[in-house]
């Protein structure tokens, strides 16, 4: 679309040019011609100057025509008008900044040529020397244009690339991030299992042979899932060029760390907690900290100086973060994106959502819905692993 509308912008204006040149070359030629080669004369300023109406769609073929024409002038069968040698430089240009630097040259040597060997005589000689600077000038700005403009076109397809590596690359590190921490919780609670299984088989009084071997069965997947879990963090820490983080995961329970060190950076940050306080499972738990994390790093990054409040509401089925600020209001996505991303995935991870965008009244807000199960759903879902 913007493409056809700069065509049809060029295709108006060249129109306006000719239409213009045309009628002050016909004035010219009725002027400057006797009455018996007026309407030739009228005939070669019309066919030297129309013709630009089409140099923007038809750059080659127009300067053809309208150098032809000019050339006839000089030939001095006809007068010389001042709008068409205007009308050709026109053409001219618009040839030299959209064809190859080799085409140009060749419509510079009639010129050239000319300038040296009169084609009207020495009469023309002064005519032409002019004429010839004119048309060298033109092709050379307009191929400093053309050049210019591939070099733009290059530079942005440069930089186009160089930032959809950089997404890739803040993505891809981004999820192995979240997968070294979503490692770290499972390992956890898969480790116990291998643990409980193991232990049950020896303080299980009366327990079958089939069921020492069904715990033992338990035990032997556990470890086999950690080692598979182990390898691929491996690979991941690989792809991701570093190491991960070796030190407990945070959660809810250290955000007051995480407001002091935001409120140290100079943000005024007011923390609200609502609900039970109850313990939450290790992926909620992480999910809501990073969120709260990132929320505040773009705040800071998009909004300096503003002020924000992180409230976490913790219901019966969900917990629910909600982090504004009272900035401008302008989505931290229109500038990289990265940071939503990382908050929409690890949402993603626990099932939940995230959405972010300008607040009614002014400034920007983050909500996420992290789905958490009661103590009433565990104790269910647990009766249903045993009796199935």
């Amino acid at each position: 679309m913007a493409a056809a509308r700069r065509s049809a912008q060029g295709t108006q204006w060249t129109w306006a040019v000719a239409l213009v040149l045309a009628v002050i070359s016909l004035v010219e030629a009725a002027l400057y011609s006797g009455p018996n080669d007026r309407g030739v004369s009228m005939l070669v300023a019309l066919g030297a100057t129309v013709p630009l109406a089409l140099a923007d769609r038809w750059p080659i073929p127009t300067a053809a025509i309208m150098t032809t024409f000019v050339f006839a002038m000089l030939a001095d069968t006809v007068p010389t008008t001042g709008a068409a040698v205007v009308a050709d430089v026109v053409a001219l240009y618009l040839l030299a900044s959209r064809t190859r630097r080799l085409v140009s040259a060749l419509f510079a040597i009639p010129f050239v040529v000319n300038a040296m060997v009169p084609i009207g005589g020495d009469d023309t000689s002064d005519v032409g020397l002019v004429i010839m600077v004119a048309a060298v000038a033109a092709l050379a700005i307009g191929d400093a244009r053309r050049l210019r403009g591939e070099a733009i076109a290059e530079r942005d397809a440069s930089r186009r690339q160089v930032a959809e590596t950089m997404r890739e690359q803040a993505a891809m590190e981004e999820r192995a991030r979240i997968a070294r921490e979503l490692h770290d919780v499972v390992a956890h609670h898969v480790s116990m299992i291998a643990v409980q299984a193991e232990t049950a088989r020896y303080i299980t009084p009366d327990l079958s042979a089939e069921g020492q071997q069904r715990f033992g069965d338990i035990a032997e997947s556990a470890r086999d899932t950690l080692g598979e879990m182990r390898g691929l963090l491996g690979v991941l820490r690989e792809d991701a060029g570093g190491g991960g983080e070796r030190r407990p995961q945070p959660g809810v329970d250290r955000l007051h760390e995480l407001i002091d060190g935001a409120r140290a950076t100079g943000t005024q940050v007011r923390l609200t907690l609502h609900g039970p306080v109850m313990p939450l499972s290790p992926g909620v738990d992480l999910a809501a900290y990073r969120i709260v994390q990132e929320a505040l790093t773009n705040a800071r990054r998009h909004a300096a100086g503003a002020s924000v409040d992180v409230d976490l509401h913790r219901g019966t089925d969900a917990l629910h973060v909600r982090v504004r600020d009272d900035g401008p209001g302008s989505a931290p996505e229109a500038s990289d994106g990265h940071g939503l991303m990382g908050m929409r995935e690890r949402a993603a991870m626990v099932g939940g959502t995230v959405r972010a965008g300008s607040a009614d009244g002014g400034g920007f807000l983050v909500e996420a819905e992290l789905p958490i199960e009661s103590e009433s759903d565990d104790a269910a879902g647990a009766q249903r692993e045993v009796t199935g």
